[in-house]
């Protein structure tokens, strides 16, 4: 075996010790004393720009889901906060095995789910098995995206990364894969992969598709009853208004010094805005670029996570005009990358020219780029028989998101520039959850939009997170079909060592370049504001923010 063992350590330490304090609005008249009183009179009011989908991680793939999820669910594998680097959670260490098909874990013991579940062996191959025998609509691209992305297949497929777990005792664990995947621990970090306790899932049907219409996001256990090991618990869900969670007393690590965490559900920016202003909530995600200096000038701290994403334009294959390859790089010679950044994008944001920024291995100095040329457009719209081509662009209304704030700003850029070059523009908006997300990414909206916008949030620092996820095999969003391309990529996941991954993924960043499946547009630097009474909150490029550490001053 070989070992490869990450022990919560220095490097934590010193990330904890560099914890900037944030604002917040206190609600008790004293500061709390976490080892006496838990800060029982405290609530930390967080405004988020969406609803979550559900509460179910395993069947979701947005932001606003997984920062709930991150406060009542936990993975065996966290990061250190503030970074990217590996740390324990509910596994204290683990190791893979030489050709990367095993790998064990060392569980945490006298963990407990909410419910009083046991968190052992038994529970983890639980949750592993479940996501493999997944079946019908749970195996849908839009409902278990993570899954089926990363590990390419349920029970019955040939192409199925994941073979067996074995609880070996109470307290470890085996993952047995059928093909090697050198970001599988890294993966693991995922909330899409955290522990839920096998009793709720059961007991409130998480999985339940009895009814041909029935979607399992909705399941009484994801809207109602979610269950995990994590430092908050569920209390309630008022839809489009706010999610409550509680401090959970039994929680085997720090506790939250806050009794109470709400998100709310802020749509517009200049809401959350004016909300933060008045005390009404205590910080929020996404600062629009126009809020900054008027917010820091008015004494609210800011912290911005580094450029960790990327926001891109998708260019939908499954229609016929998208299908030429000349009508493709014509889009991408009408887009101004720096004009939209300068018109609705945060200071700091870089244009991009592939689907990954140049933090990750394997990024390519090399690829093609198509330069802002409007005439270039043209000449390649004509070549193609497309100088009278009309295109549907997909927008998501009443939502920011860390790579696209202003998604309708962003839309009005992108439109001017492309009427510019002859191509006229039909709007199809849609609200993001779970209308517009189900359009891009689901089976019905292959046929609705010609191109839409999408962004992405590195989850770990990994190429494959990125152009794997995006580009591993046929799907919906962007509907081409490159056996080499898939090929490679398949490849480059498997290989054993940094510096083979490093020239394999630079070279297929320079396919997907000629290729042109879609148009990177930016690297936006997000932003959050929160009151100078908050304390303890550490922003991480992963958005792995968790809410135990935070605390209100007077």
């Amino acid at each position: 075996m070989k070992q490869t063992v990450f022990r919560r350590g220095a490097a934590l330490v010193a990330s904890l010790a560099l914890m900037s304090g944030l604002a917040a609005c206190a609600e008790s008249q004293r500061e709390p004393d976490p080892a006496t009183d838990g800060g029982e009179e405290q609530t930390f009011v967080f405004a988020a720009s969406s609803d979550p989908v559900m509460m179910d991680p395993a069947m979701a793939s947005d932001g606003e889901t997984f920062r709930v999820a991150r406060q009542i669910f936990e993975g065996l594998v966290s990061t250190v906060p503030g970074t990217t680097d590996l740390a324990p959670s509910l596994a204290t260490e683990w190791t893979s095995s030489e050709d990367g098909l095993s790998h064990t874990f060392t569980l945490r013991e006298g963990v407990t789910f909410h419910d009083g579940t046991a968190f052992d062996a038994e529970a983890v191959c639980a949750n592993f098995d479940r996501w493999y025998n997944w079946t019908g609509i749970n195996q849908s691209e839009n409902i278990t995206y993570y899954y089926g992305k990363l590990f390419r297949g349920f029970k019955g497929d040939d192409t199925a990364l994941y073979k067996s777990c074995t609880a070996d005792s109470a307290t470890e664990a085996t993952v047995e894969l059928n093909s090697p995947f050198a970001a599988f621990i890294q993966a693991m970090t995922l909330p899409a992969f955290s522990m839920q306790s096998p009793t709720a899932l059961a007991e409130h049907n998480a999985d339940d598709t009895a009814g041909s219409e029935d979607d399992p996001r909705f399941s009484s256990y994801a809207t109602e009853h979610p269950t995990g090991t994590g430092p908050f618990k569920f209390d309630s869900w008022e839809r489009d208004q706010q999610v409550t969670l509680t401090r959970n007393d039994d929680y085997w690590g720090e506790k939250a010094i806050v009794s109470k965490a709400i998100v709310r559900t802020i749509s517009d920016p200049t809401a959350r805005t004016q909300e933060l202003q008045q005390g009404s909530i205590d910080g929020y995600d996404l600062v629009a670029p126009a809020d900054l200096q008027p917010l820091q000038d008015a004494g609210f701290t800011i912290q911005n996570r580094p450029a960790f994403n990327i926001l891109y334009l998708a260019l939908n294959q499954n229609t016929e005009a998208m299908k030429d390859v000349r009508v493709r790089q014509a889009i991408s010679h009408a887009i101004d990358k720096e004009a939209i950044i300068a018109q609705t994008l945060p200071e700091g944001s870089k244009a991009a020219t592939q689907f990954m920024p140049d933090l990750v291995n394997g990024y390519s100095e090399d690829v093609t780029v198509y330069e802002y040329d409007v005439q270039k457009a043209k000449d390649l719209l004509a070549e193609a028989g497309q100088e009278d081509l009309t295109i549907r662009l997909a927008y998501p209304t009443g939502v920011s998101r860390p790579y696209m704030p202003t998604p309708e700003d962003t839309f009005v850029a992108v439109q001017s520039q492309l009427e510019a070059a002859g191509i006229t523009v039909e709007p199809v908006a849609a609200k993001w959850s779970p209308d517009y997300l189900d359009m891009v990414q689901g089976d019905g909206g292959v046929d609705k939009r010609d191109m839409h916008f999408l962004g992405w949030t590195g989850d770990y620092n990994d190429p494959d997170n990125f152009v794997g996820t995006f580009f591993g095999k046929k799907g919906n969003e962007f509907g081409f079909e490159e056996e080499e391309l898939f090929s490679a990529l398949k490849d480059a996941r498997e290989l054993p060592t940094l510096e083979e991954q490093t020239g394999a993924y630079q070279e297929i960043n320079n396919q997907i370049a000629e290729l042109v499946p879609g148009v990177p547009l930016a690297h936006p630097a997000p932003s959050l504001a929160f009151r100078p009474q908050v304390q303890g909150y550490t922003a991480s490029p992963v958005q792995d923010e968790v809410w135990n550490t935070v605390s209100l001053t007077e």
